[in-house]
């Protein structure tokens, strides 16, 4: 994402490493039986932090404008090699992070039936009180007072 730069795109890690390894060291040089217990006690010592991901689920995230999806697509490429298994690139119809088809996106905006909520959206729905409502989005009630 050098091409990009710092502030071109947002990458969101959708997993993270919480799950403790663990080595049980045994000794392998001659005699290494009269001071070892076997298995017993073999709960071992802390190693590192993994991850645990299933098959399909999604590691990285990134949003961007259009006309940094390239780059984001070759950053994700190169990030492929660094993670065991069989990754893919999938790219979302979805507007950002949010639910939202790109086109319902822009038409929902321009009726101001959703507001913009740092990397999310927040939506109009059609419940609760008016008065909250109209606080909230006064944007979606302005043609009805017009009218």
């Amino acid at each position: 994402m050098k091409i990009a730069g710092k502030e071109g795109f947002h990458l969101r890690v959708r997993v993270h490493p919480f799950h403790v390894v663990r080595i049980n060291k045994m000794l392998s040089c001659a005699g290494a039986d009269r001071l070892q217990t076997g298995m017993r006690g073999a709960f071992g010592k802390p190693q590192g932090l993994v991850a645990r991901v299933n098959i399909g689920q999604i590691l990285l995230s990134v949003r961007t404008r259009d006309s940094n999806r390239a780059a984001a697509i070759e950053a994700l490429r190169r990030s492929m090699y660094k993670f065991p298994g069989r990754q893919k690139i999938i790219v979302s119809k979805n507007w950002g992070f949010t639910p939202v088809r790109r086109e319902e996106y822009v038409q929902l905006r321009q009726e101001g039936k959703l507001r913009q909520d740092g990397a999310y959206v927040q939506f109009l729905r059609g419940h609760g009180l008016i008065e909250e409502n109209m606080k909230r989005f006064p944007e979606a009630y302005e043609n009805v007072s017009q009218a």
